[in-house]
């Protein structure tokens, strides 16, 4: 049965507004908000805790199994740090957020990020590493980048993607 509701991946290095995008998205469109960090610590898709990076060591096996029957239908907004990991056929668009690199600090440092995780994540977010990952694991059309500096950003782009969203919807009434 073909999806009703579309399934997107929000992604970006930790920092860039990935959750505070999901949640109004989630709030706005009524697509269901699946916070990948929330969903390894409560289904236990973990290896244990990485003390020095201060974060969970990820099954990637045993959380994409967590995720399947949630996502097959569509409706889900994907929220985490990697996408390289989700099958093409769950995903009908990748979000790639992307800050200045003193904002990124700003905000890792807000979070009290360990130097090495934050070292991590702003060379990460420099050398575009997760856009690549997104480019490389998804066909081009599907993968949008954009900047998330400020709140009139993050705005614009929850309305860019309402925008897309209710395009999908009207492509894909056919298929349904």
């Amino acid at each position: 049965m073909a999806r009703t509701s579309p399934n997107i991946v929000i992604t970006g290095t930790p920092g860039v507004g990935k959750t505070s995008h999901c949640e109004v998205l989630a709030e706005r469109t009524g697509l269901r908000h699946l916070s990948v960090n929330q969903i390894v610590k409560d289904r236990d898709c973990h290896e244990g805790w990485d003390e020095e990076y201060q974060s969970w060591i990820v099954d990637e096996d045993k959380l994409l199994d967590a995720l399947e029957e949630e996502v097959k239908d569509g409706g889900c907004i994907i929220d985490w740090h990697a996408c390289d990991l989700f099958p093409k056929r769950w995903v009908d668009l990748v979000v790639v957020l992307r800050v200045d690199s003193q904002t990124l600090y700003d905000r890792l440092t807000a979070r009290k990020y360990p130097e090495v995780k934050l070292q991590e994540n702003l060379d990460s977010e420099i050398m575009e590493v997760i856009l690549q990952e997104a480019r490389e694991s998804y066909d081009e059309e599907i993968v949008v980048e954009l900047t998330s500096n400020t709140s009139d950003e993050m705005e614009t782009n929850i309305d860019r993607i309402e925008a897309w969203m209710k395009q999908w919807k009207e492509d894909n009434k056919a298929a349904t």
